[in-house]
């Protein structure tokens, strides 16, 4: 019986008692071109197009795991594979030109990478088209897609710094930004029914700070009724002395402390910041409450005025009274809480309390 081909990779298959003092060099051939089957790479130009060859027992281009097209095209190419060839290919389209390259079959349609698609695709042909897995190259892939959820197997999926998660309109939804050495994370917990979702803060720390930082003077808003365990407020404490006009940012702090013994009767003017009106941080039906402490000597003083944003205001004291005079060898606190009832328009509730 005369030797015969496979029919795919078309390796020499040889006949009991054929190929005397031959049969060593043809199994070679055979373990090379499997060898090429499973590992091979070929670079090949397809400036004008190409075909790829299968020879009978012998190593060819076609028969190569991963093909990498090169050359620069001018026009539209195809590159060719016989007919009934089953076997599978990497394919990676490296040409330089716009347009269009088609892996097929001589008789079929093929896989074709657009004008702008450099990429490199798996395919298959089934002996009479070559077909797309869709095991594609994500780095060129700018819209790759699950085709089920995505599992990651006890695994961590790593995020560059500064990249993050995007929503379907290609707007940016979600932002990382890493830290080196960082020991201290986020831990989001579901809940079942009657229970709620958690967000919690856990890492190498005993002690960890959340923190929620809004951009510029925007607020973070907690929707829904609220329950606080414990809350710290900012306290800005100076050695300065009461007098004059006294800025009031209720940006930097909620408290301010002044330490020295206060110099004259003063006005406080109540705003955002130095950049800021209080009127463009807050909107109509917002509250907002402050203190200032005041150090008092033997010779006593007081807050003869309230202006917001620059603007006269007459607040409702506390009792119906407003101070005439301060309390000597004090801390007089004075709180105030300013209640915005329209664009510009605030009513302030203030108080002032003796602490000796």
């Amino acid at each position: 019986m005369a030797n015969s081909t496979s029919a795919n990779l078309k390796l020499t298959v040889q006949a009991t008692g054929e190929n005397s003092g031959t049969w060593g060099q043809i199994t070679n051939t055979n373990l090379l071109i499997l060898e090429q089957a499973i590992g091979g790479f070929q670079s090949v130009a397809i400036t004008s197009g190409a075909t790829l060859t299968f020879s009978n027992g012998a190593l060819s281009n076609g028969k190569n795991a991963v093909l990498k097209l090169v050359g620069t095209i001018g026009g539209a190419v195809n590159v060719t594979i016989p007919d009934s060839i089953e076997k599978t290919f990497i394919v990676d389209n490296a040409t330089t030109g716009a347009y269009t390259v088609t892996f097929k079959t001589t008789s079929g349609s093929g896989v074709t990478w657009a004008a702008a698609d450099k990429g490199t695709k798996m395919v298959y042909s089934d002996g009479t088209n070559v077909v797309d897995t869709a095991f594609t190259d994500l780095s060129s892939d700018f819209s790759p897609q699950l085709s089920a959820d995505l599992d990651a197997n006890g695994k961590n999926i790593t995020i560059d710094t500064a990249t993050g998660i995007i929503d379907e309109n290609g707007n940016e939804q979600l932002k990382f930004v890493t830290t080196g050495s960082a020991v201290n994370e986020f831990q989001l917990t579901n809940a079942a029914t009657g229970n709620a979702p958690a967000l919690a803060v856990t890492g190498g720390d005993t002690n960890i700070d959340l923190n929620l930082t809004p951009k510029g003077i925007g607020r973070a808003t907690f929707n829904g009724q609220g329950k606080i365990q414990s809350v710290a407020e900012k306290v800005t404490t100076a050695a300065i002395a009461a007098t004059g006009t006294i800025q009031y940012d209720v940006l930097t702090q909620a408290v301010l402390n002044y330490t020295t013994d206060a110099g004259a009767n003063w006005t406080l003017n109540i705003r955002g910041d130095g950049s800021n009106s209080l009127d463009s941080i807050m909107d109509s039906g917002e509250s907002i409450t402050i203190a200032h402490i005041v150090k008092q000597g033997s010779t006593p003083y007081y807050n003869s005025a309230v202006t917001v944003d620059g603007s006269s205001i007459t607040p409702e004291w506390q009792g119906g009274t407003t101070p005439a005079a301060g309390n000597a060898s004090s801390l007089d606190v004075y709180t105030y809480t300013i209640i915005k009832t329209g664009s510009a328009t605030f009513t302030a509730l203030a108080a002032q309390t003796q602490f000796a």
